[in-house]
């Protein structure tokens, strides 16, 4: 049964692979090959998915209530596709958690920017 994560919870950062999947789905629902092309895209190949990983991690994915099966397919819609997934309010929120977490590394970096470049000057 999934776990619904209330808005209080703190998600640990997230593994490369699992914010690119988040990431795939925050612009839509999709399915599983689209999803790894997308993941493919953004992280410029530097994330790679084999078919294994890529539904071992969504199905922890959806066991945390982070990723959900989106509404039977549309009409119209590629047989081929298979199953569509979302991104659940659980999702966006770990998602937003984990943006606000690099920003702060970057904040921090640029905090000591000023520092080690005095020292080399």
């Amino acid at each position: 049964m999934p776990r619904d994560r209330s808005s209080s919870d703190s998600v640990p950062p997230l593994k490369p692979a699992v914010f690119y999947i988040l990431l795939a789905l925050a612009a839509g629902d999709s399915y599983g090959y689209a999803m790894m092309q997308t993941v493919r895209q953004a992280s410029q190949g530097q994330v790679p998915l084999r078919t294994g990983s890529f539904y071992r991690h969504l199905a922890r994915l959806i066991d945390e209530g982070l990723v959900a099966e989106s509404s039977p397919r549309r009409t119209g819609d590629d047989p081929r596709r298979g199953t569509y997934y979302r991104l659940t309010a659980s999702g966006h929120r770990a998602l937003n958690q984990e943006r606000q977490r690099l920003v702060s590394l970057l904040d921090a970096i640029d905090q000591i920017r000023p520092v080690a470049q005095k020292r080399h000057a």
